[in-house]
């Protein structure tokens, strides 16, 4: 397994990035490796340990964006980022405006596709000049994660051409989506990734970063047919990765639930039965340490 530091705990900073183009801010969680000591402190409706606003530990540390699914959450990644800070990592937790748990208001629209990308970008630029903790980023050397429609997300940053399905548009034709290569990337993480909307040809051609890809063997969600978009469109099939896990579900990959919120009515509460997700993610952390390390 990967070795922490000792003494090494989870800082965290809360700050709000400025989208002109939509018009709204971005919410994103800074976590890094700090010395300070980590208390308990709320976490959206969780708690974890965490030292709030405290001195960051290192320098160029590698920065990690992660982009959270479809109306979904980034405190569901919040085990992953403690663990990557601790790691000596920069993670970036994202909110994305529109398509999240709390405002779902863009789900199904192609705004929503051109947003997503473009929220990393200017995510990623906060990060870097950030007051606190952009001095101890390295500028380049960005990975992705993204789960779900943030694997789409990621994928959109790292050159991938998107195109619209036909129910995305007001007048019921596909379109291709206006995103941009952002240089600064170097790896992605696809978690059970959604990815019809690069089935053209030539769509993922110029992706052509290292990728590591899981996805779970009973996931309803995102098929088979999801990872076998992006292993058939990359140029350098070297490149990826990828591993099916066994029993898994589409919400292998998120940190679980308390107890008292383990509910159907919480489908990423939930699991295949005989699933463990409490003993995986430790072995999904490592790999992804493991990997960002070599992809630097």
């Amino acid at each position: 397994m990967t070795t922490l530091s000792a003494g090494i705990n989870a800082g965290c900073r809360a700050i709000d990035v400025a989208d002109a183009v939509q018009g709204t801010s971005i919410p994103v969680r800074l976590l890094y490796p700090t010395r300070a000591r980590a208390q308990p402190a709320p976490f959206g409706p969780f708690r974890v340990d965490i030292a709030l606003d405290a001195p960051v530990d290192g320098h160029a540390l590698p920065l990690v964006v992660i982009s959270h699914g479809s109306g979904g959450t980034p405190f569901t990644h919040r085990d992953l980022a403690l663990h990557l800070a601790r790691a000596g990592c920069v993670a970036a937790l994202v909110q994305h405006p529109g398509n999240c748990r709390a405002d779902d208001s863009l789900s199904g629209t192609v705004a929503n596709l051109e947003n997503r990308p473009r929220h990393l970008h200017v995510v990623i630029d906060a990060a870097l000049t950030d007051p606190l903790v952009g001095a101890h980023v390295a500028p380049r050397g960005v990975t992705i994660i993204g789960h779900s429609m943030g694997g789409y997300t990621a994928l959109a940053v790292a050159g991938g051409k998107p195109t619209s399905l036909a129910q995305e548009s007001p007048n019921g034709a596909a379109v291709t989506v206006p995103v941009r290569r952002d240089a600064r990337v170097s790896a992605l993480v696809l978690l059970a990734p959604a990815t019809p909307w690069f089935m053209a040809n030539g769509a993922l051609a110029d992706v052509d970063v290292p990728i590591l890809m899981r996805t779970g063997e009973r996931d309803m969600l995102t098929t088979a047919f999801h990872a076998q978009v992006v292993a058939s469109g990359l140029q350098d099939p070297a490149q990826l990765d990828h591993l099916v896990v066994a029993n898994a579900g589409h919400f292998a990959f998120l940190s679980p639930y308390p107890p008292e919120m383990v509910s159907p009515a919480i489908p990423p509460s939930q699991d295949p039965p005989g699933f463990d997700r409490a003993a995986y993610l430790p072995v999904l952390f490592d790999e992804i340490v493991r990997f960002i390390r070599r992809a630097r």
